[in-house]
């Protein structure tokens, strides 16, 4: 029977997610939807000494935002509870045990100062140390220690790990669904941590093994940090006598900074002006840090750009809804070099959501901002300002900037504006096309349209000239969207009374 396809998102809450880790998600997601299987989140906080308060809430927050739907795990429950490592300690320690009664793993008793003389002393004759087979035996482990002496140091609470026993040469055969086939001397490997005795908390090598396993998990997609640990993660699968259920790995490509030279981080953002994390974050200090939402990206823009960010389609299309990502992701097409991020082709994602995006859910929007610059407006002439505006825009925060002057009428004409187009008849002709618009009972700019232009064609008249000189009075300067959308939302009333005001203020002959 085929196996069904369940995989994790495992962060932890060590500060906010970058968007790296949020790329991790929903490849993720994608796969498990793709092959009709579950989506699970796990905290991994077992590193107590690294824990920021928020930062969980942060994750569910932005997952949520993302529109990655969690199947089971932390805040929706499930069959394999809890989903917290913290709250799963006991389950460790047994399996910790179990590995030093098989021999595959042994307690060392070395204390940091131990270690760090021994570093010292190894450097001062141009070694390296390393905690493996040529001196765990030599160590304060139970390897070398009687088990009375290891029993007695337990019982008077010496502090103690568990390491994991790396064989000696010893070929490693992996597979990555990514990177293809591997393979590793164990030789060249260290006895890592697995467990902790301080903290009664084991590391994320064991941690990680085990609730995989015990969760079923089918694949296992991480980031490319995690490649050199797949070697210590193989064995201890087969230490546990798992390896026919272990799960396929898939190692995702590093994102890149804009030069693409180097992981990308917060300093780069910060540095180049552009978010890393996707939500606005503040940090138990009081750091604060932009966020995509914030700085006005529609999440499906950067649920967009992201999915690009190392997975290739193999076809020209770049604009892709979530079920379309879902129906054509695979793994077989995720590169295994790392991906550069562009922030300009991040605005340019957002633009193109922008320019689709219903005129209702940008009119939400439209409001409160007028509103923060002091003026009321209707959802129906929010509605119909966006709708005239979204195709020049990338951002929310652009909104007032192109739309400002359909609620402050011109104090003043730009002056370069009144010399290249307040020329010649502009006065005259601005004066008769006033006229014809008072004339008009339907103020809809297609009628207005309609009627200005066949008075313009019948009278021979240069439609830039007139045109140009009709924007200036209204606006104030070259600026803003077609003259008659203008003319409906400010209705007939307002539009006369600015053309009046340009008539009486600016020359008749030039």
């Amino acid at each position: 029977m085929e196996r069904r396809v369940r995989v994790r998102f495992a962060p932890s809450p060590t500060g906010a997610l970058h968007m790296d880790g949020v790329r991790t998600a929903l490849y993720n997601y994608l796969f498990a939807r793709q092959h009709g299987g579950d989506f699970i989140l796990r905290i991994e906080d077992t590193d107590s000494n690294r824990f920021v308060p928020g930062a969980e809430e942060y994750i569910l927050d932005s997952l949520k935002w993302c529109g990655i739907e969690i199947d089971e795990g932390v805040s929706v429950g499930g069959p394999h509870a809890p989903y917290r490592q913290s709250e799963r300690r006991e389950i460790y320690l047994k399996y910790a045990m179990q590995l030093i009664e098989s021999g595959d793993a042994y307690y060392a008793f070395d204390t940091p100062e131990e270690l760090n003389a021994i570093r010292a002393e190894m450097e001062a004759k141009g070694e390296t140390f390393a905690y493996n087979y040529t001196v765990r035996e030599k160590l304060n482990t139970s390897l070398r220690l009687s088990a009375e002496e290891v029993k007695e140091r337990i019982e008077r609470g010496d502090q103690w790990v568990v390491r994991f026993k790396m064989p000696e040469n010893e070929i490693v055969k992996m597979d990555d669904l990514i990177r293809g086939h591997v393979e590793v001397n164990t030789s060249t490997l260290d006895d890592k941590v697995l467990y902790k005795s301080a903290d009664s908390l084991p590391t994320y090598h064991l941690a990680n093994i085990v609730d995989d396993h015990l969760m079923e998990v089918s694949h296992v997609i991480r980031g490319e940090e995690w490649l050199p640990s797949l070697p210590l993660h193989y064995m201890l699968y087969k230490a546990f006598g798992w390896s026919d259920t272990q799960p396929l790995f898939a190692h995702l490509p590093l994102l890149l900074k804009p030069t693409g030279q180097g992981k990308l981080s917060k300093r780069d953002g910060d540095k180049l002006g552009f978010p890393v994390f996707p939500l606005r974050w503040v940090s138990p200090d009081g750091e604060v840090s932009r966020g995509y939402r914030e700085d006005g990206y529609f999440p499906e823009a950067f649920v967009n750009l992201l999915a690009l960010l190392g997975w290739n389609p193999g076809t020209e299309q770049e604009i892709f809804s979530m079920q379309e990502l879902i129906d054509q992701f695979s793994l077989k097409r995720v590169g295994k070099s790392g991906a550069r991020f562009s922030p300009d082709k991040a605005h340019w994602f957002n633009a193109q959501y922008m320019h689709v995006r219903d005129n209702k859910e940008l009119a939400a929007l439209y409001i409160p901002i007028a509103k923060e610059h002091g003026y009321e407006c209707s959802p129906e002439k929010a509605e119909k300002i966006v709708g005239c505006i979204k195709n020049r825009a990338t951002f929310p925060g652009e909104f007032w900037d192109l739309s400002s002057f359909l609620f402050e009428a011109p104090e003043a004409y730009d002056e370069k504006a009144q010399k290249k187009y307040w020329k010649g008849d502009a006065h005259k002709l601005v004066s008769q096309l006033r006229d014809i618009l008072a004339g008009i009972e339907n103020f809809e700019n297609q009628n207005t349209e309609a009627i200005c232009h066949a008075w313009i064609q019948e009278n021979g008249i240069s439609m830039g000239l007139i045109m140009n000189a009709f924007r200036l009075a209204i606006v104030g300067a070259s600026k803003g969207f077609g003259m008659y959308e203008q003319c409906e939302i400010l209705g007939k009333e307002e539009t006369l009374r600015r053309l009046d005001k340009a008539l009486a203020t600016l020359p008749e002959t030039v």
